[in-house]
């Protein structure tokens, strides 16, 4: 290396810099950046990388290599007949998954280039997702998931290479500064080169798919925890309260724990339901309400005036644009609601056990077995959307405060701050292992995905031009997957760059 300022450093401090003055990334974040990578660069021009048999790529990555752990990797692969039919399953799992990753970065593409300037514009810090740097990722519980996650991927690439006679050359972390963004497991290249494209495919399939179980299986856990929990203070409460109506008139606060209708204990939201039955609106009752779930907290008792329901909706159709009067009508009856019925005034009204119970599904006996299954499927999508609804957090820091350890062995053991912070590791242990399994399926080179849609390429177009010139084919196979990384890139990119534009 030659000293002094290379053509690739300029053009690596000019990017920092637009960054910097786009706004992109807060100031410090680009000092550190900065500072890490030239970091890296003193070491790798001294000579101190190739001590530490580490290297550094993609300019602020560093590649630590280890040999460690290839004696429990000989044994792990000793069932090779298993291994090689697990390589097989997670091909199809694989590409399943890879069929929805395509139509939800085409979906987010098509929705940002239909209306730009309505797309929220996230900071740069948020599009990287690493613990302690995304806004809504804190740092203790997903770094510790992330490196469960990381290692367990890449050991089950490495088991499936030994599981078809493939050396393995050693283990190792991608790391960015001190947090680690990745692991590797590196066969030997010229045996994977020679290898058959469908032992590549089982190789490349099995690290997404590992991620993938373990994302059921801890939702598993995360479920019998969630049934550890029980209300300190049974009742229901709000999220939201209503403008002009009883709720507001009376003084009611969201978050607050209704207890009591008039003297009939309230416990839940189905016990809610039956006692407004009693009530018609323009009637009158009194509410005994509990301000938070402290030592202190105040009890009192509001008085109500129902308000029609019928009619509340009815008139939110009417300010709503393009809600259709009759509809809603029909809409109404459907669901049983009449004029006349008492309206409280409340939004999205919960069980004090509400953060816990939706994801206590497992053990919920009122829910059939195909129905918890399909929930189990659907659980990893809607719970990528949490942190960001709640600021980082695992559930609302208001319903947080409502939950008790319940009576059982484990939880009774625990206590209510270790049931949290077990729900709490279990979240995120789900949560980063469905996210790495996921985008790793994305169908574009260096991704798992994108090594698995080649070599499929390969085969496809094979099958193709079955008899054809090995040369041509291998070409055209070539060019089918370098063209569909391009336009994976293209797609994936938009929602990213277009919303900056316009914003």
């Amino acid at each position: 290396m030659e000293r002094g300022l290379n053509l690739n450093q300029i053009l690596f401090l000019g990017l920092l810099g637009w960054a910097g003055i786009r706004g992109w990334a807060p100031l410090w974040v680009i000092i550190v950046i900065a500072c890490w990578y030239f970091s890296l660069v003193y070491l790798e021009f001294n000579g101190t990388l190739d001590k530490w048999n580490a290297t550094r790529v993609l300019g602020i990555i560093l590649m630590l290599r280890t040999g460690r752990g290839k004696v429990a990797l000989e044994q792990f692969s000793r069932p090779r007949k298993f291994w090689r039919i697990y390589g097989e399953i997670s091909i199809w799992l694989c590409f399943i998954v890879m069929f929805g990753v395509i139509l939800m970065i085409v979906a987010a593409a098509f929705a940002t280039a239909l209306a730009p300037a309505e797309q929220e514009v996230l900071p740069a810090s948020d599009l990287l997702l690493i613990p302690g740097v995304t806004s809504f990722v804190p740092f203790w519980w997903p770094i510790i998931a992330l490196i469960f996650a990381l290692v367990i991927h890449e050991y089950s690439h490495g088991i499936q290479a030994r599981a078809h006679g493939m050396q393995v050359r050693s283990f190792g972390l991608l790391m960015a500064g001190p947090l680690p963004v990745g692991a590797f497991a590196e066969p030997e290249h010229e045996e994977m080169s020679r290898a058959p494209r469908r032992e590549r495919m089982r190789l490349f399939a099995a690290g997404p798919s590992i991620n993938l179980l373990a994302t059921l299986i801890v939702l598993v856990l995360l479920s019998a925890t969630a049934n550890g929990f029980v209300a300190k203070t049974p009742g229901v409460h709000a999220t939201g309260i209503i403008s002009d109506t009883g709720a507001q008139d009376a003084g009611l606060m969201a978050y607050e724990t209704i207890t009591h209708i008039e003297d009939s204990r309230v416990t839940d939201s189905d016990e809610f339901t039956e006692q407004m039955k009693k009530y018609s609106s323009g009637e009158v009752a009194n509410f005994t309400v509990i301000s938070s779930q402290e030592n202190d907290a105040e009890t009192r008792v509001i008085e109500i005036t129902f308000t029609d329901r019928w009619q509340y909706h009815m008139d939110q159709c009417q300010q709503t644009s393009g809600c259709d009067m009759e509809e809603t009508r029909v809409l109404m009856e459907t669901l049983g609601i009449e004029r006349g019925d008492a309206f409280v005034g409340v939004s999205n009204l919960r069980s004090n056990t509400a953060a816990a119970e939706g994801w206590a599904f497992l053990t919920n006996d009122e829910l059939s077995l195909p129905t918890k299954g399909v929930l189990l499927l659907v659980a990893p999508l809607i719970m990528l959307g949490v942190p960001i609804q709640n600021d980082g957090h695992t559930m609302p820091l208001e319903e947080r405060a409502m939950l008790t350890a319940g009576d059982g062995i484990i939880a009774s053991n625990l206590g209510t701050e270790g049931m949290l912070a077990a729900f709490d590791f279990l979240f995120w242990l789900a949560w980063i292992n469905f996210l790495l399994g996921f985008a790793n399926l994305i169908p574009m080179v260096p991704f798992d995905g994108g090594h698995i849609f080649r070599d499929a390429a390969h085969s496809t177009m094979r099958f193709i031009m079955r008899g054809g010139d090995p040369l041509r084919i291998e070409n055209a196979a070539n060019r089918l997957s370098s063209m569909s990384s391009l336009i994976v890139l293209f797609i994936v990119i938009i929602p990213i760059i277009i919303p900056r534009l316009f914003s």
